[in-house]
This record gives structure tokens, sequence and C-alpha cells, in this order.
């Protein structure tokens, strides 16, 4: 137990709020090398053309096997949400009060790092291939992070057989939940063009709202589908709208809203976004999407099984799996090889006071270890 505390206080004492570079990675990588670990790492975004975004830096490490062993890869990311005020203790002094460790990235997720670093320590370099897929925007805008991660991977010839990402999937005790999808999410900017006026002269003018407010009662009253086996219903929400006029008495040139819609998988972000422009084509206004992932499954079977052992050893529970929850990393993982999510309680991520329980760094260590194991000697 000492040392996996050890290994997340060294990762939560880095500060790096997204997009993360240095010191963190500093510390992963000198956990890595005495283990045997090549260790890759490199920035992406800044400085490069068309990518106007700070830089980010990703950390590809791997420990090669037996030529024709199987590649087990644990992924995840470094980079924390802002911890905000308020905190009982410094934010990136990680500190243990009671049973609990506190610090931003406890459970989100530097914890879980340190508990698969903590895990490869125990499974024999001859079991087979391990690698870290690890980068620095996950809780950012995702561009420069994973998605070249997999490029170089690709380029490299290292693609895994099985991942496994470390986010927080636990609810009320640790192992009651993995997830073995999720839904997709596209967003979508909405906007009608009117013809500024003065209110006592209508027929001069044109008002935009009442077009955008009926486009979005057609796009409100939408029922996108019923839910799959695996999903929920898709849901679309309203997240935004702008019209800007500070005049009482000018009818306003332009009005503007916000869509956010996370969808299973009987859709497309590409199908949803013909279906809301051409609903907002039809009262005169224009969409523009930004897809930000697809949903994906792995459906229940051997890997799901390999972790459902694994955690049932380890806490005699037989976790649920879910699809339920915000997107991740491994909605672009997904195009490597199966993925599936497991990891730590996620009751206080991205929370002030975010904490794990110490005993919890430990199990997961512990699981962690056993799916590696299970995983490089599968048939």
């Amino acid at each position: 137990m000492t040392e996996v505390l050890d290994l997340a206080k060294r990762l939560m004492s880095a500060r790096s709020v997204t997009p993360a570079t240095g010191s963190v990675f500093d510390e992963l990588e000198a956990m890595l090398a005495p283990l045997g670990f090549e260790v890759t790492r490199f920035t992406r975004g800044a400085g490069e053309e068309g990518t106007p975004e700070a830089p980010v830096e990703n950390l590809f490490a791997i420990r090669k096997g037996p030529p024709g062993s199987r590649h087990f890869a644990f992924a995840g990311h470094l980079d924390v949400v802002p911890p905000g005020g308020g905190w009982a203790s410094e934010p990136f002094a990680p500190e243990v009060r009671g049973d609990l460790l506190y610090g931003r990235g406890a459970v989100d997720m530097k914890g879980a790092i340190a508990c698969m670093v903590d895990a490869v320590a125990q499974v024999p370099a001859d079991a087979g291939t391990l690698s870290f897929i690890i980068t620095g925007d996950e809780e950012g805008p995702a561009l420069h992070g994973t998605r070249a991660l997999i490029d170089f991977m690709r380029e490299a010839s290292h693609q895994p057989d099985l991942c496994l990402v470390g986010e927080p999937t636990s609810v009320n005790r640790l192992g009651d939940m993995m997830k073995i999808g999720r839904r997709g999410s596209v967003n979508i900017w909405l906007e009608v063009q009117g013809t500024q006026g003065h209110v006592a002269y209508p027929h001069l003018a044109d008002n935009p709202i009442p077009k955008l407010v009926a486009m979005l009662a057609e796009l409100d009253a939408l029922v996108l589908d019923e839910g799959t086996d695996w999903f929920q219903p898709s849901n679309l929400e309203v997240t935004d709208l702008e019209v800007g006029n500070p005049a009482h008495n000018v009818i306003p040139e332009a009005a503007k809203a916000r869509l956010s819609i996370r969808f299973n998988d009987c859709h497309s972000g590409a199908s949803l976004s013909e279906k809301v422009a051409a609903v907002a084509q039809r009262h005169g206004g224009t969409a523009l999407p930004i897809i930000s992932g697809e949903p994906f499954l792995t459906p229940p079977g051997a890997f799901s099984d390999i972790i459902a052992a694994a955690v049932k050893a380890e806490t005699g529970l037989e976790p649920e799996p879910s699809t339920t929850g915000g997107t991740s990393d491994a909605r672009f993982l997904r195009s490597v090889c199966p993925v599936i999510e497991f990891g730590l309680c996620n009751a206080t991520m991205h929370k002030r006071d975010e904490a794990v329980a110490v005993d919890d760094l430990a199990t997961l260590s512990r699981i962690y270890a056993r799916i590696a194991r299970a995983a490089l000697s599968a048939e």
C-alpha cells in the first residue's frame, strides 16, 4: 500500500491543469523506466499549422514481451480540471486525512495511473507486452492527445490486443461498475438571421426570434429513439440562447442557440447533424455541428469477463456493465482494439476536496495486475 500511495502522491503533486506538460510526465517516466519500459514523449498543438491551441504533451511507454505474445494496454490522462477555491488543503499538495487521500486528480485519474504503474511491477516481463497510452489533454478539447497517440502507435506498429482506460467508473464501492461503452456527443450551433428595425415598424424589419423559437420547439419535441439493450435513449438539450439585444425598442438582427446531443448507437454524429440542419433550414436558419465523439460498445464477452473475475477476486463484487455517463478517450481508442473503462469511485471527481480511499488504491492495483496477467494469457 505504501508504494502505490507514494506513486499517487508524486503524480498529484505535479500541477497539470489541462493541457498538461512537463513535470507530471517527468514523474511518470521516472516510474516506468526502471520497470523496463521504453518511453516516448512528444508534444502536439502549439506551433503547428492550423493549431492555435496550447501545447499538449503525450506519453507512450512499452515493455515488449516475447515475440508473438499478446499486447495489453493501460490508457489514461494526467491532466486535471482546475481546482477552484475553498479546499480544506492545498489541491496540489496531496494529504492523507483519516483513510482518504485528498488532492486534485485523486480519482480522475492520477490515482488510477499510480495503480497501473504499481500493477505492471507485479507482472513478469515474459508474460507479454504491456503499454501505457497517456495524454495531457483529456479534460480539454482532446484534439492533440489520444488521437495523436493513436497515430503514433499505428506508425510504430504498436497496436494492443485489448485496452483498459482507468476512468473512475465505480459508483458506491470500488468494483461495482465498469463501462463497456459510451454514448456519442455532438454540439450544434444554430443561427437565424433577420433584419434589424424599430419595433413600431415591424413591416420594415424581420424578427429572427420567433423563427428560432419555432425551430427549438420542433427540435425539443423530437424523440430520437427509445434506447437499446445497452444504451439509454439519446437526448437533445438546448444549452444556450443568445440575442444580445440591449434595446427594448429594437427588433434584433440575429438570434442564436446551442444544442448538445448525447446519442446511442442508433445514430451517428453525421446523421444527427443532418437531421438538425434540415429542421433549421425549414425555419430559415443554419446549423453548425461539432462532433466530439461517436458511440462505442464492447459487448459483454471475454474482455469484460476478465475484468469481472479480477474485481470479484479482490472485492467480492460483480461489476455492472454500463454505458452511462459522459465521454472519455475510449471513444478514440475503440478504433484500435476492444476497450473497457474501469477505475476508482467517481463521487468526488471534478469536485472540491477530491479524494480517494487509501485502501482502494491498493485494491485497484491488485485488480489491475490480475487483469493484465489474464489479458496477456488469454487465447
